[in-house]
């Protein structure tokens, strides 16, 4: 008799724990597949104006997820059309799943969200915004593209699917579940192995050179370099793994890519003003504020900040260093002197002049710590 009440006691937990189970399979199937899904639509030349650019166009695997086509060195990058250039930089897709939403933090401080100026919320937002963009894939509307969508038969079947029975004759549901499954996609491992050499030295299967060490040691240094000020060892919210970005907004005083103006069709006296240009923004202390990337990377996914204004990863220490040692005086990629800002309000003073001025040893050892943040399968990228 006891037995028989155990049983009858335990049954319903057992039947419990198993549908949770099978919820629980049936909801990683369900993500796998609109990883999969995501996956064709990230390679799909078809969904843009000429059928000559993709997602991947922009962020390439082979390259940290970024733009290393002909014609961005000069910053930019170049749209379907062949000719159109952007003035910013297309940043690294690598890592940027663990960005949170776009939001206001306790401080007053701007995070999170995506694009250089967060004005897409999540990555799904983002997903949805080269498409339509005229001088990136140029669609004229969501409709053009679910009709891309629609000339595929393969793609006709995996959103109804995932998505429902007609998912395909809703336009806006439609383009919506592109984005979603895009999204699934940059939220897999691919895009985020944290297997760099460093994370290897984290696990003890990897010994830093005494150059590496030395630039490790500086680059958390409180005292000696003022980099953990915005590139600081925190946990992101959705990983342990650090991601070596706050995900906020600061003006380090970024001076305007003339090159690439000369070039792109924007006006010279133009002034981007960064955060404030995104629409959730009308506080003008924003003007001139940038996100600030993931170092993931960064040693394979140049040029450099936000509008692609320095080639060499070692012109952008040596530009943060001006603060703090006048000698540091020349832009050694033009000879010439550093520009001036583009926008000179809101200047990030307090962070940029927090560290003493570095010479050239501490510079290179930043450098080649910097390069162990590299994924493996980019270190044969690097110089």
């Amino acid at each position: 008799m006891k037995n028989r009440a155990l049983l009858t006691f335990l049954l319903p937990m057992c039947l419990s724990t198993t549908t949770a189970m099978a919820q629980n399979d049936a909801d990683t199937s369900q993500l796998k597949a609109k990883a999969a899904l995501g996956q064709q639509l990230f390679f799909d030349v078809n969904l843009s104006k000429n059928r000559s650019q993709s997602c991947a166009s922009c962020h390439s695997p082979a390259q940290g997820f970024a733009d290393n086509r002909k014609g961005t060195e000069l910053g930019g990058s170049l749209g379907d059309d062949g000719h159109s250039l952007g003035d910013r930089n297309a940043p690294t897709a690598a890592y940027a799943a663990f960005s949170p939403e776009f939001h206001r933090k306790a401080n007053g401080e701007w995070a999170g969200g995506q694009f250089w100026d967060g004005r897409a919320s999540t990555l799904a937002d983002q997903a949805g915004g080269p498409p339509l963009n005229p001088i990136e894939m140029g669609m004229p509307d969501k409709a053009s593209v679910v009709a891309r969508l629609k000339d595929a038969p393969r793609y006709v079947m995996q959103f109804e699917k995932l998505y429902g029975n007609g998912i395909l004759e809703q336009p806006e549901q439609a383009y919506a579940a592109m984005a979603d499954s895009l999204e699934a996609f940059e939220k897999t491992r691919e895009f985020a192995p944290f297997d760099s050499k460093y994370d290897r030295f984290l696990r003890g299967e990897a010994k830093l050179t005494d150059q590496e060490e030395l630039g490790r040691l500086l680059f958390f240094s409180q005292q000696f370099t003022n980099c953990n000020q915005c590139h600081q060892l925190r946990t992101s919210a959705r990983a342990k793994d650090e991601t070596f970005t706050s995900y906020e907004y600061r003006n380090i005083g970024t001076p305007v890519n003339t090159k690439l103006r000369a070039v792109n069709g924007v006006a010279a006296e133009f002034i981007d003003q960064g955060l404030l240009d995104n629409p959730a923004i009308d506080d003008p202390n924003q003007a001139g504020k940038f996100k600030i990337p993931t170092l993931r990377n960064v040693a394979v996914t140049g040029p450099y900040m936000h509008n692609g204004v320095f080639q060499d990863l070692r012109t952008v220490v040596l530009f943060y260093d001006k603060y703090n040692n006048p000698t540091r005086t020349t832009n050694p990629e033009t000879g010439e002197p550093w520009g001036k800002p583009e926008v000179s309000a809101n200047l990030a003073l307090k962070e940029l002049e927090a560290g003493p001025a570095l010479e050239d040893e501490r510079i290179d050892a930043l450098v080649a710590f910097m390069k162990t943040l590299t994924d493996q399968r980019y270190e044969h990228l690097l110089k």
